[in-house]
């Protein structure tokens, strides 16, 4: 929600609790007398039952917003939805330069003057199409597959 610049409001107030409670209440004991009234039995009859109900309920109790325009808000210049709307973890670079993630090996390529991430904290960004991009500090990195690693040592 940091990233889109939304602030959430908590109802922590027992006042703001108070109105949602209220409405469950009434939804819990007229929408269910509603229900009993005309007889339905059926998920079918009883959404024909709430599409009465609802409307005869927002005309008594609705309240018409202070400001009727749109509440939406243009999206800041450079804004790239794909780096927002993905899954997001914290990896630790190995000495070779290589991520792991998910099973898979990324082997990070010379980028921005620097050689080597041995060490380095990166961001590993899942995207919704199944992509994957690794960020350092804010900066996409160059990344390949990376060869199978291959045990040395002695009698291996």
């Amino acid at each position: 929600m940091e990233e889109l610049g939304i602030t959430p409001i908590s109802s922590l107030s027992p006042q703001a609790k108070g109105r949602i409670e209220r409405l469950w209440g009434t939804f819990q004991d007229r929408l269910t007398s509603e229900l009993r009234i005309a007889g339905a039995s059926t998920t079918e009859e009883a959404n024909e039952v709430l599409w009465d109900f609802l409307p005869r309920f927002n005309r008594r109790f609705a309240v018409p917003a202070k400001d009727p325009g749109l509440a939406y808000r243009k999206l800041a210049e450079g804004f790239k939805p794909d780096e927002v709307f993905c899954f997001k973890y914290e990896r630790t670079v190995v000495s070779d330069n290589v991520v792991r993630f998910g099973g898979h090996r990324l082997q990070i390529m010379p980028t921005n003057g620097r050689s080597s991430y041995a060490r380095a904290k990166v961001e590993v960004q899942e995207r919704m199409d199944g992509s994957v991009a690794v960020y350092y500090k804010g900066q996409c990195l160059l990344v390949t597959k990376a060869p199978p690693h291959r045990c040395s040592g002695p009698g291996i």
